[in-house]
């Protein structure tokens, strides 16, 4: 499954993750870029180190899962 993370720096100055299942993809970076705009703008989402305050970086994260058989 894949997701788009998206990266930010709090107050404290620690790095705050939000995941977002199934992003649509290709990834359009002005549209992510514009919504990690926005979330800093109307102090959308708090952490226990304060309110976020820059961008850090976005990424996609596809997990694989591959069972080992047991015997």
């Amino acid at each position: 499954m894949k997701k788009l993370e998206l990266k930010f720096t709090n107050q404290d100055g620690k790095t705050v993750n939000y995941s977002i299942d199934k992003p649509v993809e290709p990834v359009d970076t002005a549209t992510v870029n514009a919504a990690m705009d926005e979330i800093l703008q109307q102090n959308a989402f708090t952490s226990s180190g304060g309110d976020l305050v820059a961008k850090k970086s976005a990424r996609i994260v596809e997990r694989i899962v591959e069972e080992v058989e047991m015997q």
